[in-house]
């Protein structure tokens, strides 16, 4: 066989793979939701445990049928406790179809934090660009449609779930103390952490328990869609024992043996999904990170990063 030839042939076999790389991560592995499953030992000596289901970056668009009936299967986890770390809508009509997806949760406690993607709805961008450093924010592109967020708002919080968009609250959960902190989206410079210790101090201050000193240390969380590095150490600062963030999607597209390529924020990239510890200065927080279970309609492909809700179990520490 000729120099040629051969080059040919290795020219074509590597178009194939990428065709076919394509075709899976478009029509394949954006759609193979599955569950994460993680222990986080935060809770006093001898809790009972408390399931926390975390769904982040649903990006919904009405004709996801699937991920639809997916997220309501969800369900059968039966937790005690939802975080949503935001970006839920993916398309200007998509607040039934959340609405329907979630409406199982009704009666579940939780909490949740918004994403720039439940205020604007996705418009075309150069994938290219995320290579470049995180994502902008608009200019020169289409002119992103405002979405319902006041109706996903209202919706949320008829189901039991707390605002932490640059809020406070502390609940009572199975016999722990949960003091629940968070930001608006920092992607968008929308977090306002000039606020975040007078919210925390005057939520410590007005706390259920604040006259029964014999129960249980609280256990604080922290949640946000962005998980910038300012955002992770003011929590850290604030004493989180735990953070919940989303944003990432997990890099989207992974290369095997390499891992994500983008964070699309300033997060090192070995964050960008998954359960860590996260250090500043002399203290230091778990961080869960999840990957996310959409993408933008304008750019719907996963590859080595499949769609997941994490399930973490809040367990009893053993000091």
């Amino acid at each position: 066989m000729s120099r040629g030839r051969a080059t040919l042939g290795v020219l074509a076999a590597g178009a194939a793979v990428g065709v076919a790389s394509a075709a899976w991560g478009s029509l394949v592995e954006r759609r193979r939701f599955g569950i994460r499953w993680e222990t986080v030992p935060v809770l006093a000596p001898g809790s009972r445990d408390i399931t926390v289901l975390h769904l982040s970056d649903i990006h919904m668009a009405p004709w996801q049928a699937d991920k639809q009936q997916w997220l309501r299967d969800l369900s059968l986890v039966e937790p005690d406790f939802v975080v949503n770390t935001g970006d839920n809508l993916g398309h200007v009509t998509a607040n039934a179809a959340v609405e329907y997806a979630l409406e199982p949760f009704r009666g579940v406690p939780g909490a949740f934090a918004f994403g720039s993607n439940d205020f604007y709805g996705p418009t075309p961008r150069n994938p290219l660009k995320y290579f470049a450093g995180p994502s902008g924010h608009g200019g020169g592109g289409a002119r992103p449609v405002e979405l319902d967020v006041d109706r996903q708002t209202a919706f949320f919080e008829s189901l039991g779930w707390l605002d932490v968009n640059d809020q406070a609250h502390a609940i009572e959960l199975r016999g722990s103390r949960l003091e629940l902190f968070g930001t608006s989206d920092a992607h968008r410079d929308w977090d306002r952490l000039d606020l975040l210790p007078t919210n925390v101090d005057e939520m410590r201050s007005d706390v259920p328990w604040s006259e029964d000193e014999d129960g249980p240390a609280p256990v604080s969380i922290g949640i946000t869609h962005a998980p910038y590095r300012r955002v992770l150490d003011a929590f850290v600062t604030q004493g989180a024992d735990v953070i919940f963030a989303g944003h990432t999607h997990g890099g989207q597209v992974q290369v095997p043996g390499v891992g994500a390529l983008v964070t699309n924020c300033d997060l090192p990239r070995r964050y960008v999904s998954g359960l860590h510890q996260w250090q500043h200065r002399n203290h230091w927080s778990w961080l869960e990170v999840s990957a996310g279970l959409g993408t933008s309609i304008y750019a719907p492909v996963r590859f080595a990063c499949r769609p997941e809700a994490v399930v973490v179990t809040l367990t009893a520490r053993t000091d």
